[in-house]
């Protein structure tokens, strides 16, 4: 039987406050279900692109067993936006009517910093691989994307992965890419054990498991104006694209092997 997965879905009851990191300007809010929440828009700057890969990026992560908030659906109602002060903030809600996507916030959490806190070689390793697999550039010393909570490293923000959907052309070639940004990641030096991870986490990431999750795309997200393409075939291309990928992951553990002898 193929495994499913499902999220939850909440409704977005209050809006607290932005939270002004990168462009796509985030916000904390507060759902029915009585919790706190970063919420991610669909109506920022690359639409429901970036959900997409923050969803993906995400479910991934925690299907190889690392830690990743809870990521939900949100939805947004039309009224949310009407007495919002900021013009900037106002056209972002009302272009985010209806589903969007939101990850539990982890309160008193603080940002990971590689001078304070050492990662251990198989967690290391085990970041380093993902992130070169869904080609994930943004966990740099610039901005780690990673949290400290509880005592234990939590992994967030992953709407930078998976660029091959922003040019959309030959999926084959974008996934046996060698995704050279990977020489900028945060956790490269300590990223001693890769060889053991790829081995690892090749057999956890299972067709059954990559279909269920690329299976988790709202059609409501894959409404494209610049193709015909039904939501059934954007879905299989995400597919198509993650399981080339696994199946060449020589490719990109070499790259970030290259990269981790040039660091010593």
């Amino acid at each position: 039987m193929p495994s499913t997965l499902s999220l939850r879905t909440v409704n977005v009851t209050r809006y607290i406050q932005p939270l002004r990191e990168g462009g796509s300007l985030p916000a904390l809010a507060e759902a029915d279900d009585g919790f706190k929440y970063v919420l991610k828009f669909k109506g920022n700057g690359h639409g429901t692109k970036a959900l997409i890969a923050e969803l993906i990026g995400g479910e991934i992560a925690r299907s190889l067993g690392l830690k990743i908030p809870e990521l939900v659906f949100a939805n947004l109602d039309e009224a949310f936006g009407r007495t919002e002060g900021d013009e900037e903030i106002q056209d972002l809600l009302k272009g985010s009517k209806g589903l969007n996507l939101a990850l539990h916030f982890l309160s008193g959490a603080i940002t990971f910093d590689p001078v304070v806190t050492t990662v251990d070689a198989k967690l290391a390793s085990r970041i380093v691989w993902l992130d070169a697999y869904i080609t994930n550039i943004d966990r740099t010393f610039r901005n780690t994307n990673m949290l400290m909570w509880n005592k234990e490293l939590w992994l967030i923000d992953h709407g930078a992965c998976l660029s091959f959907q922003h040019s959309w052309s030959d999926i084959e070639t974008s996934a046996k890419s060698p995704f050279a940004y990977i020489k900028e990641h945060v956790l490269l030096p300590q990223a001693t054990l890769l060889a053991e991870t790829d081995k690892e986490y090749r057999a956890i990431l299972t067709t059954e498991k990559i279909r269920a999750i690329v299976n988790l795309i709202p059609d409501e997200w894959l409404q494209w104006r610049e193709t015909e393409e039904s939501p059934e075939s954007l879905r299989e291309s995400y597919f198509r694209f993650l399981s080339i990928r696994l199946n060449h992951s020589d490719i990109f553990l070499k790259e970030a092997q290259h990269a981790r002898e040039t660091l010593i």
